[in-house]
């Protein structure tokens, strides 16, 4: 199939992880079965492919980076734009222009790199004339990054980015069970008001963490085993924390899930992050934990009442704060 000239747009919500994260991520969830519960939040990634001319030509804006190959050359991995070849692999469409951002920092543990997964396979689809379901985006994205691209993760990333809202996921590969979990407007709007996310700098999260949590699940360490059930168990009660509005419970919540996340690797909590966490709890958070897998990136606070003084307090410790607007708008292409 060749596509006609045109430039097909997608965009995908980044999520927020209350609760279950590393439980979505094999072995753990194939063996055992995993639970998270997270919702999207307004900050997408978004992908744009201009089919034509006579070459491919890649650009990361947030990178800074642009690669071009021949028409005609599989794009092979090399460290620049792997990503963005690894879709190109999977969803080809002859010469064009792929250009992807993001209105998150790059290492941010917002699921952004699941986002882009997903905003590639809808914005590469809509150009190749297939069309496909929410979930059909989101198991392609998951392929794309953990198969094609060889980067190890779970997948609720791509299933909030696909489908946005607030959701409880349950994972036992290779099946996923999706809840929407649907909450008192009011209580959204005071959850909203009442979060701090904030960004400490470039995550230090990377393959070998995630290979060091893997290989201690594999050879049954009891510590990781242990806090890997308790995470899992945790989602299930921030699901019913989160239906029954108790905002005081689902900070309780948050800080137990960060300090059983800690117990997986020693590198888990950074300083930064330490400093961040005595600084928000000293201007009035109740509870909190890093976003997505930890070691760097950002963390978010619950104060009701108190955003705004731990959101002063973040400053002077030196993270940047970035907003939390609910997105019940998953992909979208144009």
């Amino acid at each position: 199939m060749t596509p006609q000239a045109h430039t097909w747009a997608a965009s995908a919500p980044v999520r927020l992880d209350f609760a279950g994260g590393w439980t979505d991520v094999p072995p753990f969830s194939a063996k055992e079965g995993g639970a998270v519960v997270a919702a999207a939040i307004g900050l997408r990634t978004h992908a744009q492919v201009a089919c034509g001319g006579r070459e491919v030509r890649l650009v990361s804006e947030d990178l800074d980076d642009e690669v071009t190959l021949p028409d005609g050359l599989t794009p092979v991995p090399d460290g620049r734009l792997d990503l963005l070849k690894a879709a190109l692999r999977l969803h080809p469409v002859g010469p064009c222009t792929l250009t992807t951002r993001s209105d998150v920092p790059p290492g941010s543990g917002l699921g952004s790199s699941g986002s882009l997964d997903v905003a590639l396979v809808a914005a590469l689809s809509a150009a190749r004339g297939v069309s496909l379901g929410p979930s059909e985006i989101a198991e392609a994205g998951c392929r794309l990054e953990r198969d094609e691209a060889g980067i190890a993760g779970g997948r609720q990333d791509q299933y909030l980015a696909a489908l946005g809202g607030f959701r409880h996921l349950e994972f036992r590969d290779p099946a996923v069970t999706i809840a929407p979990l649907a909450l008192d407007p009011d209580f959204t709007a005071e959850l909203e008001r009442s979060l701090v996310l904030c960004y400490t700098g470039m995550s230090r999260i990377s393959g070998r963490t995630i290979a060091r949590v893997i290989a201690a699940y594999e050879r049954q360490d009891a510590r990781v085993v242990r806090a890997l059930h308790g995470l899992r168990e945790v989602a299930c009660r921030m699901a019913e924390a989160l239906r029954a509005a108790d905002l005081a419970l689902t900070a309780s919540l948050l800080s137990r899930n960060w300090s059983l996340q800690c117990e997986l690797d020693p590198a888990m909590r950074t300083d930064d992050m330490a400093e961040l966490e005595r600084a928000a709890a000293a201007a009035g958070a109740l509870g909190g934990k890093a976003a997505g897998s930890g070691a760097g990136g950002c963390m978010f606070f619950l104060a009701p009442g108190r955003a705004a003084n731990v959101a002063e307090a973040a400053r002077m410790a030196g993270a940047a704060l970035l907003p939390v607007t609910w997105s019940p708008e998953g992909v979208t292409v144009c």
